[in-house]
């Protein structure tokens, strides 16, 4: 039984669990018990938003502005998480979508905002035979002493497609977000999370692979900066045979921040012809930063296809140097040489989202300029 199924406020994850060893919980224990205030004023949301074209849906302190159901139903088969079921029990709103089989649902965007105190919410996406979506999600926070708390929840079809861009921007406070996926047959997962934050960020991947031929991407851009603690876990789950998984992840880390990444791949003893692989990169800006990097693979088959490679080091002065000798600026340098440093981690954003992905990224790499030599 679930410990909100009994009445009970689910404990906070410690450090000591392996799990959980770099994310900074610390806003999460200072308010977990104060809710956030029923009559914050609205922030302007244009700030904020991704897809400005797109379906939004508002929700600002875990409540309904635009469009969200005031009932959240998770997953009843998604396996107990800390976090999540803290969502669940606190919620006060959500969002089902269900896309019916054949549907090309294009673009939605949720915005989630936090402004004081504790706000929890809950999503779940179900996308019938064959169908598609793309969906960004913003979680920003708008004061100093906020927690925001996310959860989702999705269940692909056979041959469905799910994109899913997770954006969370700069910041105060703690922004903590699961997302747990079923890919079945001939599905397709893409889960692209975007940070730069001097907060502490927690976002995590978890995906099970349920179906022959099913397909799951995690990449991600991570951008800590000030005195944030930016840390991203990913966990997929080949449970059939002739699945595929790939993870990019790109991370940099400035000022006093720490940026960490654990990617995770199980690979079940029937699950042969599987082919996974991991790319964990991380430039350290400044010496007072740090990265962390752990891929993870736990192979019980016989019969696959699995790499990973990771590697941590500091921008190359030479490249610097080059630069300004063909005449481009340093802060033009700089800029250049850190956008071809995140771009692997990018090759599965859609069309339709580039242009403004790639505004904010360059935002984003100023706050993050190495100091010239």
């Amino acid at each position: 039984m679930r410990p909100e199924a009994m009445g009970e406020t689910p404990a906070l994850p410690s450090r000591r669990e392996e799990d959980w060893r770099w994310a900074d919980l610390s806003w999460a224990e200072r308010l977990a018990d104060t809710p956030a205030p029923a009559n914050d004023p609205l922030p302007d949301v244009a700030a904020f938003r991704l897809a400005s074209n797109a379906p939004l849906t508002f929700l600002a302190a875990g409540r309904p502005v635009a469009g969200a159901n005031h009932a959240p139903r998770p997953d009843p088969t998604a396996p107990p998480h800390p976090l999540a079921d803290l969502a669940t029990a606190h919620a006060s709103a959500g969002l089902d979508l269900a896309v019916g089989p054949g549907q090309d649902a294009g673009v939605h965007e949720f915005l989630h905002l936090g402004s004081a105190g504790a706000a929890h919410s809950v999503n779940r996406i179900v996308l019938g035979p064959a169908a598609r979506l793309v969906v960004v999600e913003v979680l920003a926070g708008t004061g100093h002493d906020h927690w925001l708390n996310h959860r989702l929840d999705v269940d692909l079809g056979d041959g469905a497609e799910l994109v899913r861009v997770l954006v969370v921007p700069n910041g105060q406070g703690l922004v903590s977000e699961r997302t747990f996926a079923r890919v079945g047959p001939r599905a397709r997962l893409v889960a692209l999370t975007l940070v730069a934050s001097p907060a502490a960020v927690r976002a995590e991947v978890r995906a099970q692979l349920v179906g022959a031929e099913a397909d799951a991407v995690a990449d991600g851009v991570l951008l800590g900066h000030g005195a944030g603690a930016v840390d991203v876990l990913t966990r997929i789950e080949h449970l059939v045979s002739q699945a595929r998984s790939r993870q990019t992840f790109r991370l940099m880390a400035a000022g006093r921040a720490q940026v960490s990444v654990a990617a995770g791949v199980s690979v079940a003893r029937h699950a042969q012809k599987t082919d996974a692989a991991q790319s964990l990169k991380a430039l350290v800006l400044d010496r007072t930063a740090a990265a962390n990097l752990k891929p993870e693979l736990e192979i019980r088959a016989d019969d696959v296809t699995c790499a990973h490679g990771c590697a941590v080091g500091e921008p190359d002065p030479w490249a610097r140097f080059y630069l300004a000798s063909r005449g481009i600026p340093p802060a033009d340098a700089d800029r250049l040489l850190l956008r071809a440093f995140v771009a692997d981690a990018l090759t599965h954003l859609p069309a339709q989202l580039a242009p403004a992905v790639e505004a904010r990224l360059d935002t984003w790499l100023d706050l993050s300029r190495p100091a010239a030599p």
